[in-house]
């Protein structure tokens, strides 16, 4: 059976471990509808009932492919989707926005595509600076009064932000990176979650996959392929990096695993409150990762990751530069 875990202060029951849907339409080179679908739906069949989307995953494409794959099976499902982040219609990015207006706006145009009446966890993906926080999850509030939505999150919130917008309407969740490889969020984040019985959920658990050991180079990478514009990706910095996942490939070895199992398990050991929700477009790989719930990681096992991998030992910013400003630039 899949372990659970209570999403904060909603009281919602998630599987240990979600499913990352972003991949399955954009980022990491190509993909097939068909095989995606049958990806969900094999998740949900292992007890993986916590899918993560957004409206900015392939210009809307996502949240309908999820939809589609869930139209049967709603009720085992908690869903969640984010708004926030803009794209034209040919994809291209055009900032960030959480006014009023256009929260509403989003949510709906979400529950189109996704063919719900409702979304269980509905993020801001990211905050929009010109916007005082507080009109922002106000308005979001507005929708869980109405039915709209159940429960409210943020990701990449600042610790000022976190606190403002949990002072308006309870944040159920905060999503945010977090792995053997970005560990930032343990200077003050985490604690600050617990404090305020805030899940965190961790996406890109794997380190957008260099923590499973099956990227040698960034040649390796499809040409459309968004790492292959990451700082940590380039070859200046590559055997640098990979030299983290090679610790963490001897450590699985010992215990019969495999690197990315380690680091799964890694993240599920750190807080019961965390919930990382790895990507996936091959079953195979779900499986894996799937079965990482049933790792435990001894006090020596985590001393030795830990040496493995410190908070600063990993080269690179996890964004380019202007993605990595509009995070950092929060009050």
């Amino acid at each position: 059976m899949m372990q659970q875990r209570t999403l904060g202060q909603s009281g919602l029951r998630v599987s240990a471990l979600g499913l990352g849907c972003m991949g399955m339409s954009e980022f990491y080179g190509p993909a097939e509808d068909a095989n995606n679908i049958a990806v969900i739906h094999r998740a949900l069949e292992l007890g993986v009932n916590f899918l993560d989307t957004a409206d900015m995953y392939g210009v809307g494409h996502n949240e309908e492919l999820v939809g589609r794959a869930i139209h049967d099976r709603r009720d085992q499902v908690i869903l969640a989707t984010k708004f926030g982040n803009v794209r034209g219609e040919d994809g291209s990015f055009l900032g960030v926005n959480g006014r009023p207006e256009y929260v509403r706006a989003a949510c709906e145009a979400s529950l189109r595509r996704l063919g719900v009446e409702v979304i269980d966890l509905y993020y801001q993906h990211r905050v929009d600076v010109t916007v005082p926080i507080e009109e922002t999850v106000g308005a979001m509030a507005d929708l869980v009064h109405v039915g709209k939505v159940r429960y409210l999150g943020l990701s990449e919130a600042s610790p000022a932000n976190i606190r403002r917008a949990n002072a308006v309407h309870p944040i159920a969740a905060l999503q945010t990176e977090y792995s053997l490889w970005t560990r930032d969020v343990e200077q003050e984040i985490l604690e600050l979650c617990q404090e305020l019985n805030i899940a965190f959920v961790a996406y890109s658990p794997l380190g957008r996959g260099f923590l499973t050991g099956q990227i040698t180079s960034i040649d390796a990478l499809a040409e459309n392929d968004v790492r292959r514009y990451y700082p940590r990706f380039q070859a200046e910095v590559f055997a640098h990096n990979m030299a983290l996942v090679e610790g963490v490939r001897a450590l699985a070895a010992e215990k019969g695993a495999t690197p990315a199992q380690i680091a799964l398990a890694w993240v599920l050991a750190r807080w019961e409150g965390i919930v990382p929700i790895p990507g996936t477009r091959r079953i195979q790989y779900l499986e894996e990762n799937v079965a990482a719930t049933q790792i435990t990681l001894s006090a020596e096992d985590l001393q030795q990751l830990d040496a493995i991998a410190p908070p600063d030992a990993v080269q690179g910013t996890r964004y380019p530069e202007g993605a990595m400003r509009a995070i950092e630039n929060q009050a």
